[in-house]
């Protein structure tokens, strides 16, 4: 409702037709449309600095919004979704393929083709539970899996006991 007015004051606005009933009135006495914008809808003119178009977000108009981090995750894509194991004692202390020894302890997963240091959000399909690990070794090597965490990433999800589940990889 407010925009059709709004709409319907420009448009009598840009004719000449807006409370022109006296043919005598000085043409500076008339609002403009962008005096108009900025009293009757509260919306920010073309020279206020802090609404002025973004270069980097294209024709977007620059913001201030709080809580960047869950704008974040909600701007993650999603790589794949499959079974994920987990491994630890028996590796810890041995080299992983990226050269760095093995910490068991350490939120960290072995994927087969991902660049050594990418950062995954691993997401339990069934609990919701997710954690952030980093890729430092290559793997899994058992048919159906497509990663292989740490025994504390395993552990952060809750999937000790089941040894496999079901997860979501989304590049962090």
């Amino acid at each position: 409702m407010k925009r059709l007015g709004l709409g319907v004051l420009l448009c009598a606005l840009l004719t000449g037709q807006a409370g022109a009933t006296d043919a005598s009135a000085e043409p500076s006495a008339a609002p403009t449309v962008e005096s108009a914008v900025t009293t009757l809808s509260g919306l920010p003119t073309p020279s206020d600095p802090e609404h002025q178009p973004d270069a980097m977000l294209g024709t977007g108009l620059r913001a201030e919004v709080p809580g960047e981090a869950a704008i974040g995750l909600a701007l993650q894509r999603e790589i794949k979704r499959g079974k994920a194991s987990w491994y630890g004692k028996r590796f810890h202390g041995r080299r992983t393929a990226s050269g760095e020894r093995f910490n068991m302890y350490a939120l960290t997963a072995a994927h087969p083709s991902l660049p050594f240091g990418t950062l995954l959000r691993v997401r339990h399909l069934e609990s919701g539970r997710e954690v952030v690990v980093r890729v430092n070794d290559r793997g899994p090597f058992a048919r159906g899996r497509i990663l292989d965490l740490s025994h504390a990433a395993a552990e952060a999800l809750g999937m000790i006991d089941a040894g496999e589940t079901q997860v979501a990889l989304h590049h962090d």
